[in-house]
């Protein structure tokens, strides 16, 4: 795959006092935008507004990126303040001896990079970043496994670095520095006239929509019949007057398809619907190319469909989706948020109390066999492990056992401990006293940056067409800061305020559902289709041959596992395979 963005600098030059400026070259140097003058140049990948000239709405706005280099020589390392929406950037400034690497505060847009001091080199994409030796890391792939997805700062490869979400590379004569440039301060003290913070929000989210609406482009939306989507197909239809196209995915299995959700929105706000029923025909035909086309293994098993819906809106004409990520993560909306909450009620129990019954929840206690009183065992087990290891409680891979899944060999060279110590460093970043918004500024890392927003550009890109992401705005991400934490998660009543807000405007229906997405039936699906399962098989048997998991577990979890629960197991073999599938991508 081809970089939007990329270079490699010579930093023993760069740094080189006695180096003069104009020497500067960019024959190395690409972006989609790019601006130069005397001594420095900026590359930029997105679609970035400036502090008093709105938000771009596309990346080829003329001018752009001469105005970030223009910022860059006011504001200095403090030019990412200044700049709202979706961007990558990279600033090589000879004057000022020094490189300036940033993405925005969700990693909508991403920057990869490698340095050993005497070169720095960079790409949007981790396989794109030139001068090391493209050495896979064991580490992230013990990652993968357990994440689903590899989180940054950590990429695939050994001596490759992905910028976290709102953070910045600064090299200069000092050294190499990471640093995070939005910080994730919540104000809970306020305590807003709900009427007025329903008006604003309904205001925000029509702004964000709107900005999208370039002039001559036919937009559509992803539509899931969620609160998210529907919100923003809405808004699309209410604000262009017309039946605006989206695009909805379905499946034949029971309990996996929504598509009567999407109707319904599709009806309420007059939209023009489309559908698109996913078969196991499709996964057999984009398994491979969806795996190959990111850039290290990815294991969010709703890119494929992802990719059919961006697929049918590009057919169709479109030359941007909107999609609706982040509602759940600025307001409140996942299920774990009342599920954690609910174990945090154990926390206040006197101490005294919680030692006298733990060790009647241990795993000899005879209570434990005993109906109704497991459960309530069970409850205590999983109460008394501290947040945020709490939030990996159900983890597949620890279920199974590492040891179990895992070749003695490949796992000799893990640190079992490192997934933990990423996820504290991570809750430690914010500071909110309130149980919600720790949990959200949590999701921002790990479900936003580092696997919704990854499948969903990659999606859109193998389509060809461009994504926005309304409800991830800064003006809306702002606004949701300053909610009072019980509006974002009311008792045990998740996202009240933007149900209650959108109330009216939101069918009925919609705001009382239970949020499902575009999850994919695999597992049932492999075991009912041969090709399917040797598809799989074949791919599990290959990373047994690979040195990276047991050929007895494979055995286990074709034979036994999967066929008792498919819905359950069904997720490892998906991203077993895929990672078999990704790493076969150069041997042609």
């Amino acid at each position: 795959m081809n970089a939007r963005l990329s270079g490699q600098l010579d930093l023993t030059e760069l740094l080189d006092s006695a180096t003069p400026p104009q020497r500067l070259q960019s024959s190395a140097l690409r972006g989609e935008q790019m601006a130069r003058d005397d001594s420095a140049i900026c590359l930029l990948i997105g679609s970035p507004g400036l502090a008093g000239q709105g938000t771009a709405t596309t990346a080829s706005q003329p001018g752009l990126a001469a105005a970030v280099l223009a910022a860059w020589r006011k504001h200095g390392i403090d030019l990412t303040s200044h700049i709202s929406g979706s961007y990558a950037l990279v600033i090589v400034d000879a004057a000022r001896r020094s490189a300036f690497l940033a993405v925005d505060r969700f990693a909508i847009e991403t920057l990869c990079y490698f340095t050993d001091g005497k070169i720095l080199a960079f790409a949007d994409r981790a396989d794109c970043v030139t001068g090391h030796d493209r050495q896979l890391e064991p580490q992230a792939i013990f990652d993968y496994l357990y994440f689903h997805m590899i989180p940054a700062p950590r990429t695939i490869f050994r001596q490759v670095r992905r910028l976290p979400a709102a953070h910045a590379l600064l090299v200069d004569q000092q050294g190499v520095h990471e640093i995070r440039h939005w910080r994730l301060r919540f104000d809970e003290g306020g305590r807003p006239s709900f009427d007025a913070a329903r008006d604003s929000f309904r205001s925000l989210i029509r702004e964000s929509v709107a900005e999208q609406l370039a002039g001559g482009q036919r937009v559509g939306a992803f539509l899931s019949g969620g609160t998210d989507s529907s919100t923003v197909a809405g808004m699309l239809c209410q604000i262009t007057g017309t039946a605006a196209p989206v695009y909805s995915i379905g499946f034949d299995a029971a309990g996996y398809d929504e598509m009567e959700y999407a109707r319904i929105a599709a009806r309420h706000f007059g939209c023009e619907h489309h559908e698109y029923y996913v078969t196991p025909a499709d996964l057999l035909a984009s398994i491979p190319a969806v795996a190959k086309h990111h850039d290290q293994p990815f294991g969010n098993s709703s890119a494929l469909p992802a990719y059919y819906c961006a697929q049918a809106a590009q057919a169709d004409g479109c030359s941007r989706l909107l999609a609706g990520d982040g509602g759940d993560e600025l307001f409140g909306g996942n299920s774990r948020y009342a599920m954690q909450r609910l174990f945090e009620y154990y926390h206040s129990l006197p101490q005294a109390i919680r030692q006298a019954i733990e060790p009647m929840c241990a795993d000899g206690s005879p209570l434990r066999r005993i109906p109704g009183l497991k459960q309530a065992t069970g409850y205590v087990r999983h109460s008394r492990v501290e947040l945020p290891a709490r939030l990996q409680s159900f983890n597949l891979l620890l279920q199974l056992d590492p040891a179990q899944v895992l070749n003695a060999d490949f796992l000799a060279d893990i640190d079992l401990h490192e997934p933990a110590r990423h996820m504290q460093a991570t809750w430690a970043e914010c500071q909110a006293q309130s149980l919600i918004n720790r949990l959200l500024a949590y999701d921002w890392r790990y479900t936003l940056a580092d696997s919704d927003l990854p499948k969903v550009r990659g999606a859109v890109q193998m389509a060809g067409i461009a994504v926005a992401y309304p409800l991830l705005s800064d003006r809306l991400t702002d606004f949701s800061m300053t909610l009072p934490a019980d509006w974002k998660l009311r008792r045990f009543k998740l996202r009240w305020f933007f149900k209650e807000a959108l109330r009216g405007f939101l069918p009925d229906e919609i705001i009382n559902k239970k949020k499902k997405g575009f999850g994919l039936p695999f597992g049932v699906w492999t075991t009912r289709n041969p090709a399917l399962l040797e598809l799989a098989r074949d791919s599990l048997d290959m990373l047994a041959k690979r040195g990276i998991v047991r050929a007895d577990f494979v055995h286990r979890l074709l034979h036994e596992h999967l066929p008792e629960h498919p819905g359950y197991f069904g997720e490892m073999v998906w991203i077993l395979t895929m990672l078999e599938q990704w790493l076969r991508r150069d041997a042609a």
